[in-house]
């Protein structure tokens, strides 16, 4: 399993949450180009930690580079802030175990919830799931939510961003609108989805970017967006999965075998 983080000026963070993690095959931290000594905090604390650097800007652009570089079965996102709960892995390696492709975490589930989410943008997160799950016929309970995990040989079939050309112009993708274009084609490519409770928990330090209005018109604009394109990524998705040497940089992993991790089993490197 790969646990990919992406961060920009989180040294403070990463030095109480790496040393939180279970023992996994891969930590991949995906470097924003940080000024406060993210790096060297991550070669203190962890240093077996692959250190990466992104090519673009943005969260999604990030996060491709981290896809890019896993060599795990599983990928796990993982936010570098503290707000992931990383206890919480095991569950999401189970549901995967289990035949699930992606185990996508859930705040609103039973067991679920948030201790940083707002009134405001519990509200928009709702009514965005809701138009979510008309348009793409899913029944996804939390839209906005950026703690998912699942097998590496989907990567093919989402065709998300490639990490390159490196450069200064962001692509579609590259910025936080990434979770919601992985969901929309999570659905155009049929793949089974499991959702998992989660406790979605405070930043540790620090203060959040995240504005209530303003990103969530850029989930709107990304879910008309992702809808337009549908026919579009469907054919890709079936291209790849019909015959993977159709997309030559989208050749897909074969998924190995591995019996059911119980949610509460410690994580190591022969399980995942």
């Amino acid at each position: 399993m790969t646990v990919v983080i992406p961060a920009r000026n989180e040294a403070r963070n990463l030095a109480e949450v790496l040393p939180r993690l279970p023992q996994v095959h891969e930590v991949v931290v995906v470097d924003g180009n940080s000024v406060d000594g993210t790096v060297e905090t991550v070669r203190r604390v962890m240093p077996a930690a692959r250190i990466v650097t992104q090519t673009r800007r943005g969260k999604g652009n990030a996060l491709a580079c981290g896809f890019a570089e896993a060599t795990g079965d599983i990928i796990v996102m993982f936010d570098a802030d503290g707000s992931a709960d990383p206890e919480e892995i095991a569950r999401f390696v189970a549901v995967l175990t289990e035949g699930a492709d992606v185990a996508k975490g859930s705040r609103v589930m039973p067991g679920g919830g948030s201790e940083d989410i707002t009134v405001l943008r519990g509200l928009g997160n709702r009514a965005l799931t809701w138009f979510t799950n008309r348009l793409f016929r899913t029944r996804y309970s939390d839209l906005c939510y950026g703690y998912n995990a699942f097998w590496r040989d989907v990567l093919p079939s989402l065709a998300l961003p490639s990490p390159h050309p490196a450069g200064d112009v962001m692509r579609w993708g590259d910025g936080f609108e990434i979770e919601t274009v992985l969901n929309c084609r999570v659905a155009v490519a049929g793949l089974t989805v499991r959702e998992v409770p989660s406790v979605e928990l405070s930043r540790i330090h620090g203060v959040s970017n995240l504005s209530a209005v303003r990103d969530g018109l850029r989930v709107l604009r990304t879910i008309l967006t992702e809808r337009t394109s549908a026919r579009q990524n469907r054919a890709i998705a079936r291209a790849v999965q019909a015959a993977p040497h159709v997309i030559p940089d989208l050749v897909p992993v074969p998924r190995p075998h591995h019996e059911p991790v119980p949610a509460g089993a410690a994580l190591d490197e022969a399980t995942v």
